[in-house]
């Protein structure tokens, strides 16, 4: 699903400069060649993965492309990120199966496994530029379900909560929660985004109560402003609580 929404955090908004891509009216970011970033999951009609999963894998795979090595400095999609990231932040999800998410897998990106769902996402490429065989892939379809009660978040570590409120397509809400986790890599010292790499990139998403979810827009942590082009009205989306928890994660075991 198309996100064309720009991440807002509330603690910061005031006294940013016009063009910021934390403001939320039109600037100069907006006459930029727009970028997005594409991502693609993997949806066999025998084997769907969880709904839950499927938004945490997508989340993570978000984080894995900003910290990949060649998304950095003179790496070979530093270019596309900083073009990306200069303009409005745009994500799109759109599924495959069978010999679709073959072909998708061949072109240069980075395939992200959850508990049950595959996510691969790739560097940002033009808004009117897609390669051919992500081009061809539906946006529509992305309706997941969780086959069982998901777990209860994780508050040792970072929680992206979604808005109790709206009703989001998974894929819809898997650009959202890729937005949240971006806001909360950006809130991050570079030892911390070690950490949070080296432990694999954990973190949970669930739907906040009501009471809850009030408290969280309130209280200045990273939020998530969608600007309404695709399935819901304007507003809050998303809120990523935690970040600070990162620095104590410890390191994902290796073999």
């Amino acid at each position: 699903m198309s996100s064309n929404d720009t991440p807002v955090s509330p603690s910061e908004t005031a006294g940013l400069p016009a063009d910021s891509p934390f403001r939320s009216e039109r600037t100069d970011r907006d006459e930029a060649q727009q970028y997005v970033l594409p991502l693609v999951v993997h949806i066999e009609k025998t084997a769907p993965p969880a709904r839950t999963d499927a938004l945490r894998t997508a989340a993570r795979a978000v984080l894995v492309m900003l910290s990949d090595e060649r998304s950095l400095g003179e790496g070979e999609w530093a270019q596309a990120m900083r073009d990306w990231q200069d303009a409005r932040i745009r994500k799109v999800v759109r599924r495959a199966r069978g010999a679709d998410w073959r072909k998708a897998c061949a072109l240069p990106g980075i395939t992200v496994t959850g508990e049950s769902a595959e996510v691969r996402v790739f560097p940002p490429v033009p808004l009117d530029g897609w390669p051919k065989e992500l081009a061809k892939l539906q946006v529509s379809g992305t309706d997941l379900d969780d086959p069982e009660p998901p777990a209860e978040p994780d508050l040792a570590g970072p929680v992206l909560w979604l808005n109790p409120a709206l009703d989001m397509s998974a894929g819809k809400e898997m650009a959202q929660v890729g937005h949240g986790a971006q806001l909360a890599w950006w809130e991050l010292s570079e030892t911390e985004r070690t950490a949070w790499r080296e432990a694999g990139f954990p973190l949970s998403v669930a739907t906040a109560e009501a009471d809850h979810w009030r408290e969280l827009t309130e209280s200045g942590l990273p939020v998530v402003e969608d600007a309404g082009f695709t399935e819901i009205a304007p507003g809050k989306t998303v809120v990523a609580e935690g970040a600070h928890r990162v620095g104590s994660l410890p390191a994902l075991r290796r073999p």
